[in-house]
């Protein structure tokens, strides 16, 4: 199985959302705090579909 763009992508939005979450705990930015969740959710489901594309890619492969 390959890694693609979506994963990677995804994968860095989602722990840069968990920073910008805590940064915003850390200062009582209740705003910063949500954008980063929203980040989080966002991020964690662009990693899904990138894993899906492979998994199809995978599955459709000749053996």
């Amino acid at each position: 199985m390959g890694i693609n763009k979506d994963q990677v992508a995804g994968r860095a939005k989602e722990a840069g959302g968990k920073i910008q979450q805590e940064v915003g705990k850390l200062t009582g930015d209740k705003t910063q705090q949500a954008k980063g969740l929203a980040n989080q959710v966002v991020g964690a489901g662009q990693a899904k579909a990138g894993d899906l594309v492979e998994k199809l890619k995978d599955a459709n492969k000749p053996r």
